[in-house]
């Protein structure tokens, strides 16, 4: 892994609401080289010292605020923030992803917000949940048929779980999507919609073939939705195991 294994921030969400500078320094200590915001607008300069004065990295930013009318002010949040990757973490109807003729849609407003982050010396990515890949078109997800449409300089971001709760093969679909996957969200869990997660490694998902299917230069981000059990500590013990699997470089 070429990359310090990473951790999602919305997973320390109401912590981070607290004491946002706290946070950062407790998981740095627990040994993460790497975050990646979700609110990359607020306070991206102060965030930015922050990070770097801990020795943390900002892998990528999530920000919703990308399907503004006018992204311009996020692309720079997420610029003064470190990093050359702008996610789109939902907000394209779940609808659009059953059919082709939704499919081009999503693919034309994703085309097109990746030229104005071009412009802004930024790469356009976009996250999955699990109903870009519940549904089947010619025997393909609907993700790997969204791929197909959008151009070259849009890279995806493959919530692994998600796209196992929605019905994917996981590590058959990251090895037909290829270097396309820049980052990986890693987390376990039962499988199921509703559940909470798991420490990674004590659930249901096959981690260590997802992680071998994976292209290795692809970041590493730990994630949690809700967690079963105390959160920092399952944070944790995912770094431990995908550092074991992998290495992280710290």
């Amino acid at each position: 892994m070429s990359h310090p294994l990473s951790v999602q921030l919305y997973t320390v969400r109401a912590e981070i609401a607290e004491d946002r500078d706290g946070v950062l320094r407790r998981l740095a200590e627990l040994g993460f080289g790497a975050v990646e915001p979700f609110r990359p607008t607020e306070d991206p300069t102060g965030f930015r010292k922050v990070a770097d004065d801990l020795g943390l990295v900002v892998s990528s930013a999530h920000a919703m605020s990308l399907l503004d009318p006018e992204p311009g002010p996020t692309f720079e949040a997420i610029a003064t923030l470190g990093t050359d990757l702008a996610i789109v973490p939902a907000g394209i109807a779940q609808e659009d992803f059953s059919t082709r003729e939704g499919l081009e849609r999503a693919a034309d407003l994703l085309n097109a917000l990746a030229a104005k982050a071009t412009a802004h010396g930024l790469r356009l990515g976009y996250h999955n949940h699990w109903w870009e890949f519940e549904p089947v078109l010619d025997g393909k997800h609907g993700l790997e048929v969204l791929a197909e449409l959008l151009a070259p300089e849009v890279f995806l971001e493959i919530d692994t779980y998600w796209a196992a709760v929605g019905g994917a093969d996981v590590p058959k679909v990251l090895g037909s999507l290829g270097s396309r996957v820049e980052c990986l969200h890693v987390k376990d869990g039962p499988l199921k919609k509703g559940e909470p997660n798991v420490a990674v490694g004590t659930g249901a998902m096959p981690v260590a073939e997802v992680l071998a299917a994976a292209p290795a230069n692809a970041w590493r981000i730990i994630e949690f939705d809700e967690c079963a059990t105390d959160l920092f500590a399952a944070v944790g013990e995912s770094r431990a195991f995908v550092d074991a699997l992998e290495g992280n470089g710290n």
